[in-house]
């Protein structure tokens, strides 16, 4: 399982949250995985447009606010895909099986639903929220 997304999300709101500069060993250690990985998802985060990141002391800043960035925002940047892709399907269904003939277009379709509620849940949702959730939790 890919862990990009959580992990992402994670950073961002250490970087929202922490006063600064907080780098990626901090980072790495509040994750519980090594700094090149956060390196990684930090990377991709300002690809992306969302962070900016100085090495050494200067440490990582948010480019967007956290109410105005979207988990699916978050999503598409570290997946490195414009729409998510969840579910796959298998390669080689059997033509001559009636089953095997129908099974890729009612999947395909069904999958294609699921992916689109999961994107439109993503975007109602905001790191904001995420942050409001871990305060709720600290209560």
């Amino acid at each position: 399982m890919d862990t990009k997304f959580s992990v992402a999300v994670h950073v961002l709101i250490l970087i929202s949250e922490s006063p600064p500069p907080i780098n990626s060993d901090q980072m790495a250690e509040s994750v519980g995985t090594n700094a090149s990985y956060v390196r990684k998802i930090l990377a991709l985060l300002k690809k992306a447009g969302i962070v900016d990141s100085h090495r050494g002391i200067g440490g990582c800043t948010m480019l967007i606010p956290s109410e105005q960035l979207t988990l699916l925002q978050i999503y598409q940047a570290v997946m490195e895909q414009p729409k998510p892709h969840l579910l796959d399907i298998h390669q080689n269904p059997n033509d001559r099986c009636v089953v095997g003939r129908h099974i890729r277009p009612v999947l395909t379709d069904m999958f294609g639903e699921v992916e689109y509620a999961f994107a439109h849940s993503l975007a109602e949702k905001t790191l904001a929220d995420c942050i409001a959730e871990i305060r709720n939790k600290m209560q």
